[in-house]
């Protein structure tokens, strides 16, 4: 009696009735094997068989073909195990690859680096690791920037994107002169170059003016002053007139 009781209880159950599996999630598949795998506990279905045929009459057939192989010569041993780990990984391969190829057409535009990384995350979501996140926002970044990032380490993402924004900041002016020179005609810069030598020269100008007029009021100062030596110079005369005398 004891002996079948166990042989009973090491057998697998198999569900008489129905299962409703949730709707697949190709985006997160392994949280929808998890939310599979609740359904079979609260229907006692542990056979691996069982769970295998479940599984494949809810996905739909796009990526029913992704695990075509496992589909049509199921293993003999673990054929659900097998599935799920295989699914997964296959899914979640293709999808950081067909969002690697979108992030890679994103270009950072007018953006402060910290908001193109934002921008790349919310795009990327969670099927993507932050090594090939942080790896595709560099490549993006202006050289300049990717150098001076590459000097520092052992940085979170969030610290990175801080310091590109320091050094985009910085080198915003430079890099701005740099663009309107390379982007303007030769006529234009002609007629940059003669406005900016008008403006120096009417500084200059400026500054002499100033110069020639301060030199004017010294010299009209010192005139006004000029009275009190001829005045001595007139008391000397007088007394040398009166030792003559």
């Amino acid at each position: 009696m004891t002996g079948s009781t166990e042989d009973l209880t090491a057998t697998p159950v198999i569900a008489r009735t129905a299962v409703r599996l949730p709707e697949f999630i190709s985006t997160d598949p392994e949280l929808w094997f998890a939310m599979v795998e609740g359904s079979f506990t609260g229907n006692q279905i542990t056979s691996e068989k069982t769970k295998f045929g479940h599984v494949i009459s809810a996905l739909p057939s796009r990526f029913a073909t992704e695990v075509k192989d496992i589909i049509l010569n199921p293993p003999p041993t673990e054929p659900y195990t097998k599935l799920k780990t295989e699914l997964i990984q296959r899914l979640c391969a293709s999808q950081e690859e067909k969002t690697r190829q979108l992030l890679e057409r994103e270009e950072i535009g007018d953006r402060k680096p910290s908001q193109f990384l934002r921008h790349l995350q919310n795009l990327a979501d969670t099927s993507i690791s932050e090594s090939l996140l942080k790896t595709l926002w560099v490549s993006r970044l202006p050289k300049c920037i990717q150098v001076a990032l590459a000097i520092i380490k052992d940085k979170s993402l969030s610290d990175l994107a801080s310091h590109a924004d320091s050094i985009a900041e910085a080198s915003r002016p430079v890099a701005s002169q740099v663009s309107e020179a390379s982007n303007s005609r030769p006529d234009d810069r002609l007629a940059a170059r003669l406005t900016q030598f008008a403006a120096s020269l009417s500084q200059e100008i400026a500054s002499l003016r100033q110069e020639i007029h301060t030199l004017r009021e010294s010299r009209s100062n010192s005139r006004t002053r000029s009275p009190a030596p001829s005045r001595f110079r007139q008391r000397s005369r007088s007394r040398q007139l009166t030792v003559t005398h």
